[in-house]
């Protein structure tokens, strides 16, 4: 099983995964993000994203969004994600 912890931070929302995470799925998931091929959030949150930055290794990935979002946007767009919720 994977957990996720979402937290803000003061540049934007880390994310941390652990548990049966691997680190090129997280990567998959950013680039979708970046090339628009996922719809697991809004185009008014995407532009809030000035970089998203992934570190770490299979089983305690992070995920760093930096941008003026909210908690909130990012735990609803995870809910959505195809790759983390097949």
């Amino acid at each position: 099983m994977m957990n996720k912890t979402v937290n803000a931070t003061q540049h934007g929302v880390k994310i941390s995964f652990t548990g049966e995470v691997k680190k090129e799925n997280i990567v998959k998931m950013v680039q979708n993000c970046a090339t628009g091929q996922c719809e697991c959030m809004s185009e008014a949150t995407k532009k809030k994203i000035q970089n998203m930055e992934v570190k770490g290794e299979d089983g305690a990935v992070e995920l760093e969004l930096t941008g003026d979002i909210a908690k909130e946007e990012i735990e609803a767009a995870l809910q959505r994600s195809k790759v983390l919720n097949p």
